[in-house]
């Protein structure tokens, strides 16, 4: 169970988003926060919590109170219950957690600036995102995913310095784009690669697909 990552080979999950060569629209980037809404929502139906209220009448009397429901989202708990105790990952959810890991990179890039293309739900468009499927008998250990959210830690921490980082370079992206029409390469190039981390770090930790440590790098 090393915890170092191989250097000779790729890490099974892979993220690469297309530098735009074109001068980016200055009026949908402008308005990005309200032109993602109605794509934002529809994935948060897919990996959120939706709560309404309602009322029922009961012979004694009206009763108030809220109701619950959650979306499937990621595949986490059923995955680890399956590894532990089955040895299996099922290929459709696997590929499920594939495909929705996907949208979600589409509409994080277009919110994040770096690409002006309205996500699709299904077309890869200049997200390029792969998870290698695992051979769970050889490649996933039993007991790992019980701990691989603790072995994690340190990610999450270096992870959260670089979001308020990202934050930062997507205020100053933004203007940039409104005045050249272009996001420097340099910050494309870092907000990128902290997508890149989180991918691994999710693949790892969350999606379970494999026990290769993640790097500690923005390539």
């Amino acid at each position: 169970m090393s915890m170092a990552p191989a250097a000779s080979a790729e890490y099974p999950a892979t993220l690469n988003i297309d530098y735009p060569d074109r001068k980016l629209n200055r009026l949908t980037s402008f308005f990005r926060i309200f032109t993602a809404i109605p794509i934002a929502i529809v994935l948060s139906s897919l990996t959120g919590l939706s709560m309404q209220w309602s009322q029922h009448a009961q012979k004694a009397g009206g009763l108030d109170h809220w109701e619950y429901g959650a979306s499937a989202g990621i595949l986490f708990l059923a995955v680890l219950l399956m590894v532990l105790f089955r040895k299996k990952y099922p290929r459709w959810w696997f590929d499920w957690n594939l495909a929705l890991s996907r949208f979600n990179y589409r509409v994080c890039t277009y919110i994040l600036l770096l690409r002006d293309e309205y996500p699709s739900t299904d077309e890869e468009q200049a997200v390029h995102l792969n998870l290698v499927y695992p051979d769970v008998q050889t490649q996933l250990g039993r007991g790992m995913p019980l701990v691989k959210w603790f072995l994690a830690i340190p990610h999450y921490f270096v992870l959260c310095f670089l979001v308020i980082a990202a934050f930062a370079v997507w205020v100053v992206a933004w203007f940039a784009i409104l005045f050249t029409g272009r996001y420097p390469r340099g910050m494309f190039d870092f907000t990128a690669g902290v997508l890149r981390w989180g991918l691994r770090v999710s693949a790892y930790a969350a999606l379970l697909i494999t026990d290769e440590y993640p790097p500690f790098s923005l390539e």
